[in-house]
């Protein structure tokens, strides 16, 4: 056979194959008509799924779910495939634009995101290196820069890059902390020839063998210690500092804590300082934490995953007051952004502060390409293969305007304000810190609570007997009925410090189109479920 003739029996085969078994490419020309009626099938199968689900998630287990998902992945094949497991996947999943769906940092992503998601999904641009992706590496450099002047840095001398979320974000701040504090304290190119053994240290004056620390507030994301541990810092090199009663972190125990770490000769690498914290919304004092970081000589990084979103509200904006002094900047448009994930971003305030990220991959970002003027993302990022997930911030972005965007988080805040104020209406609730129009109202959309039985703290009765421990407990497991029933989806964890009693629920409101009726019903299930397990 003549390599003509193969060459046409290889390219038969393969159109043979194509219409049977979904072999067919998303790019090119044809990629579209390829792509249309696979689209509308997703669409029936939501559809569908939703509608079975019938709620903010479906009315069973962990074994009932995955059972059901091990059925129609076994049972699934061929054409089908498609619709039968995106049928299985709506209907098992945790619904983030149903009203009773408000237990995490889960937000329901706007179609147009979506849409724009599914443009790079089919395209598949790597950002790793030009040739792989020339609109889109232009695109995040564009969006980079606007998000940069948005958040009060000049966009010319600022860096930053897309990321997977918070935690990619706060490893990458706390790396550059680390090389560059540490390496100056040390005269050693830290990214190179690793962290030294820690010495003694006397005073900020001789700081050479001083063992890095990192502070940052109680209610800081865990993802702070488990980047310490990466950087070969260690967990036990990041410092609690206390905070108050709405999880911000104090001030005066900053301080302290600083004045510590120079008396025990310390070296503060960085302090990170959390704008919206994951359980109330708490924001530290920005500005304040950056005049100690500029007195100690330490790094300041912003973990604004959940609060950035208050830039694009001209009313919440002002709570972020001092960001634009932070080192480096963590944000989420996963969350107050209404993005499908991943859509994480970090920046930093000074592009030079970039340089041990800086690699040199010749079949990537060879020298002479980038002299020739090809330009190169690789050296800002950790990772190398990467998506274009700048793309659907930047097409939210132009269609909605930080305006409408705005409208959105201000419509979820007030929200929040309404159910913080119902739960305080109710008497079988008890709202962590207060509530009501005097104070105490969410910072930004997420609010605490408990459910108390009666005689307990709700119904003010002071009653040293109550038994915390069993409070713990019934709020524990009333959040399970819930799910089991699938009546909704509300959060639960733990106030910082020790013993029973720590326990408590939580609403994190991200669907602008939620009512305030709607977020009292939700309530008013968590109370028939605690008198349910009390009766239990």
């Amino acid at each position: 056979m003549t390599t003509q003739a193969l060459g046409a029996a290889v390219e038969e085969a393969l159109r043979a194959l194509r219409p049977a078994t979904g072999t067919e490419l998303s790019g090119g020309v044809g990629g579209a008509a390829a792509l249309e009626p696979l689209v509308r099938e997703v669409l029936d199968a939501l559809a569908e799924g939703a509608a079975r689900r019938g709620g903010p998630v479906a009315a069973s287990s962990p074994a009932g779910i995955a059972a059901g998902v091990a059925e129609a992945f076994g049972a699934a094949s061929g054409a089908g495939a498609l619709g039968r497991l995106t049928e299985v996947l709506a209907h098992g999943s945790a619904d983030p634009a149903d009203p009773a769906c408000a237990a995490h940092l889960h937000c329901p992503p706007l179609a147009v995101a979506v849409a724009a998601d599914l443009a790079v999904s089919a395209l598949n641009p790597s950002q790793d290196s030009w040739d792989q992706a020339p609109a889109a590496t232009a695109l995040e450099t564009l969006l980079l820069e606007e998000l940069a002047g948005m958040l009060g840095y000049d966009p010319a001398e600022a860096a930053g890059v897309l990321t997977s979320g918070g935690t990619e974000s706060n490893l990458m701040g706390l790396m550059l902390a680390r090389d560059r504090v540490l390496g100056a304290a040390t005269g050693r190119q830290i990214e190179m020839t690793g962290v030294p053994r820690a010495g003694v240290g006397v005073g900020l004056g001789s700081v050479a063998g001083a063992r890095p620390r990192i502070l940052a507030s109680a209610a800081a994301h865990f993802s702070v210690q488990r980047a310490a541990a990466l950087l070969g810092l260690g967990e036990d090199s990041v410092i609690p500092v206390a905070v108050d009663s709405q999880l911000r972190m104090l001030t005066s125990a900053l301080t302290a804590a600083l004045e510590r770490c120079v008396e025990r000769g310390q070296l503060p690498v960085a302090i990170v300082a959390t704008a919206g914290t994951t359980d109330t919304g708490a924001i530290d004092p920005l500005r304040e934490c950056a005049e100690l970081a500029a007195e100690y000589g330490a790094w300041l990084h912003v973990d604004a995953a959940y609060g950035g979103g208050a830039l694009l509200s001209d009313r919440l904006a002002p709570l972020l007051d001092g960001i634009e002094l932070a080192d480096s900047v963590s944000l989420d448009w996963h969350k107050l952004g209404w993005q499908p994930a991943a859509a994480g971003i970090f920046l930093v305030r000074k592009s030079e502060t970039y340089a041990s990220l800086a690699r040199r991959a010749v079949y990537l970002n060879p020298a002479d390409d980038e002299e020739a003027g090809y330009p190169s993302l690789l050296g800002l990022s950790l990772r190398t293969t990467r998506r274009a997930d700048a793309f659907k911030i930047a097409v939210t972005l132009r269609t909605l305007g930080r305006e409408g965007l705005g409208r959105l988080v201000d419509a979820c805040h007030e929200l929040a304000v309404a159910g913080a104020r119902a739960v305080a209406a109710r008497p079988r609730l008890e709202l962590h810190g207060g509530g009501g129009p005097d104070g105490g109202d969410p910072v930004l959309t997420a609010f605490l609570f408990r459910y108390v039985p009666a005689g307990g703290a709700a119904d003010e009765v002071v009653d040293e007997a109550v038994d915390e421990a069993r409070v713990d407990h019934l709020n524990a497991s009333l959040r399970r009925r819930l799910l089991r029933e699938g009546g909704g989806v509300v959060g639960r964890t733990e106030l910082p410090g020790e013993g029973p009693g720590r326990v408590r629920l939580k609403l994190t409101l991200l669907n602008p189109y939620t009512t305030a009726v709607e977020v009292e019903r939700l309530l008013d299930a968590v109370v028939a479920a605690g008198v349910a397990e009390e009766g239990a």
